[in-house]
């Protein structure tokens, strides 16, 4: 059954209306104070504060690339793809303020497929006081594609970015790494799921409140969000500010069930990865969220694993468009 663009966008409005009265408890629609008008027009109005400056992520969501329809249930499908923007923010020690969806449908896909999507959207949405202020819809030829685009703000020059780190510096994640690949390798193997008992996987929850922390309390010197996989998000900091690097694997906080190899090259934890100065004082607990030092930023540009006293150079081995193999 062909579904009408009008008939879609006045329903995700209207979803979007009534959670955002239930955030609120109160009787107008848009609930952050720098969204002054939402969907509804051909542009959202924002008006950041003065103070602040502004974060803009973009990140697709693919069928057969980043979920399956089999193994992911709609709610989950919605939910991560608000949850990989949300992670940029949370990088850059942001709030967020605004989601913009993007949502191309085949014309057979079930209503009630659709209508599961948007609510884990507007779930996380509601609990990171995320607006859905706009997007834009299609008829896909081909599985479902969405783009979801998350504004955010920070204090002017409070921003913490990737370049930053120095020889010297010590390496910390936070949480356990590995969980979501551990989940995905069980998935591939044909086991079924409870979506409710791995949400690790199917319902990760960005670090926005712990990233705040440490720019508040000016603690990273550079930070990236756990999306690729260890050893590639490492590697875009070391990239970024012309550093080198050396971690050690029993250091390495695996979650249930992952190996070494998972945490390391994984991806989808949306843990955040950080460096800080040897001399700041970084505590195991931060956010309610567990902290770990796994190493130090060296001189030079490698990458080093040690593991049982031996150094080896760590492969960059975490998720790459492009490549052969898919993520799921």
């Amino acid at each position: 059954m062909r579904r009408q663009e009008k008939s879609l966008i006045r329903q995700i409005r209207r979803r979007a209306r009534a959670s955002s009265h239930r955030l609120s408890g109160s009787g107008t629609y848009l609930r952050h104070a720098a969204v002054l008008r939402g969907i509804g027009d051909d542009a959202a109005l924002l008006g950041i504060p003065a103070a602040d400056q502004v974060l803009v992520t973009t990140d697709f969501s693919l069928e057969n690339i980043h979920f399956h329809r089999q193994w992911h249930p709609p709610e989950s499908v919605g939910h991560r793809c608000l949850a990989r923007g949300l992670s940029d923010i949370a990088a850059m020690g942001g709030t967020p303020v605004a989601a913009f969806l993007s949502l191309a449908l085949p014309s057979d896909i079930p209503q009630a497929w659709v209508n599961g999507f948007v609510r884990g959207v507007l779930a996380l949405g509601s609990r990171f006081k995320t607006v859905l202020a706009g997007g834009d819809t299609a008829e896909s030829p081909s599985g479902v594609l969405a783009d979801i685009v998350v504004l955010g703000s920070v204090p002017k020059g409070t921003a913490v970015f990737r370049a930053g780190a120095q020889a010297g510096h010590a390496i910390y994640v936070s949480g356990k790494l590995g969980g979501s690949a551990w989940v995905l390798k069980e998935l591939r193997a044909g086991r079924k799921l409870n979506p409710a008992r791995y949400p690790a996987h199917f319902f990760p929850v960005p670090r926005v409140a712990l990233g705040q922390a440490l720019r508040a309390g000016k603690m990273a010197s550079s930070m990236i969000d756990i999306s690729d996989g260890l050893s590639t998000d490492l590697d875009h900091i070391c990239e970024e500010s012309r550093v080198g690097a050396r971690i050690y694997a029993e250091r390495i906080p695996a979650a249930k069930g992952a190996d070494l190899s998972l945490a390391l090259h994984g991806g989808e934890d949306y843990e955040l990865l950080f460096t800080a100065p040897a001399n700041q004082r970084v505590p195991s607990q931060l956010a309610g969220i567990q902290i770990t030092r796994i190493g130090e930023i060296t001189r030079g540009r490698r990458i080093v694993l040690v593991k049982d006293g031996r150094e080896s150079v760590l492969p960059v081995s975490g998720w790459e468009h492009f490549r052969a193999r898919q993520r799921t």
